[in-house]
């Protein structure tokens, strides 16, 4: 898998160069067709675009079927080439759909959001959400590449940007101390997201190539994501009240430092640094005491689990992570607590 960080103009001609694909097919979702494929468009051969409406709640088997119907009724055989552009959303379920159709066809993502440039886009996980369940479905397969230019960035709410850097923190927490100690004292306007893109696409595609089913090493990158997705699962049918992913990612990270100190593996002056910062970025997630048993009984169906055991990625120290840690319901209760204070 090669990841470019540079214009996509420049990005795309070279992995295009010599290639000699079929047919074409962008996928974008209605933001990213406004915002980002007018930048998109003048670099690209001759294609055709499929849009879906944006958004979680429309990652899912419905739009899939409209996806596939639609790749169906091009006529793309399977030697043509999809290019997924947008965030994790368009990055997943249009990878799941490339991956899937025909058996698979090639597929590139460009991704155009922070969280997905330095998370989501790497790695060749794929999938949908499935009766409420996050990412519940799904296939391990590489895309052809990873283009990821940082003018897309200027398209993002401020909101968005937060969420990505969620991802940013975590790759420090998890592999790089030196890091983490650069970042937590700068606001998000102060970062340089340029070079953080870069650091974070290097430990995510050596941690990947290193393991790239998620049998071992691959599950540090889980770190704030088993209490997070339980958290993020629980109120994603919440209207207005709906986190983004990093929000919840960003309380999950305090949860599971809480564990890892409750532990003796990090000290309070390191736990009380994650939730300054973290708590400093993103505020608190207005969760309740009685919503602690609804978000307990969601991690039964995290993907890292075995048998009836729930397993966690929690730190060690800082710049370092342990995996398939087993928390019980009570330690998990506890940490709950604490994040809610």
């Amino acid at each position: 898998m090669s990841v470019f960080i540079s214009p996509v103009q420049d990005s795309l001609s070279a992995f295009l160069a010599g290639k000699s694909y079929s047919k074409i097919v962008v996928l974008a979702d209605n933001n990213t067709k406004r915002l980002c494929y007018p930048l998109l468009k003048p670099f690209l051969p001759r294609h055709s675009l499929i849009v879906v409406k944006s958004g979680e709640e429309n990652k899912n088997l419905a739009t899939c079927e409209q996806i596939w119907l639609e790749m169906t009724r091009l006529e793309l055989d399977r030697h043509a080439l999809m290019i997924n552009l947008g965030g994790g959303v368009a990055g997943d379920m249009g990878g799941f759909c490339a991956a899937t159709y025909k058996r698979g066809i090639d597929f590139i993502q460009i991704p155009t959001t922070l969280l997905s440039q330095v998370d989501a886009s790497v790695g060749g996980k794929l999938g949908i959400d499935f009766h409420g369940f996050k990412n519940h479905i799904g296939v391990f397969t590489l895309p052809e590449a990873v283009l990821i230019d940082p003018v897309f960035l200027k398209t993002l709410p401020y909101r968005e940007l937060r969420s990505g850097f969620a991802e940013v923190i975590k790759h420090c927490l998890i592999r790089d101390a030196d890091q983490w100690n650069e970042i937590r004292f700068n606001e998000l306007e102060e970062q340089n997201l340029e070079e953080l893109i870069a650091h974070s696409v290097a430990i995510k595609k050596k941690v990947v190539e290193e393991d790239p089913t998620e049998k071992g090493l691959r599950k540090i990158l889980n770190f704030g994501h088993t209490l997070g997705h339980a958290i993020e699962t629980y109120f994603l049918d919440k209207g207005k009240d709906r986190l983004f992913h990093g929000e919840a990612i960003a309380a999950g990270m305090i949860c599971e430092a809480f564990i890892s100190f409750n532990r003796n593996w990090i000290d309070e002056r390191a736990l009380i640094q994650i939730e300054e910062y973290i708590f400093s970025l993103y505020g608190k997630v207005k969760l309740k005491t009685e919503q602690i048993p609804a978000i307990i009984a969601l991690t039964q169906q995290d993907k890292k689990n075995r048998g009836r055991e729930v397993r966690f990625s929690v730190l060690d120290k800082i710049g370092s992570c342990k995996f398939d840690v087993t928390v019980g319901k009570k330690e998990m209760e506890k940490a709950l607590a604490y994040y809610i204070g």
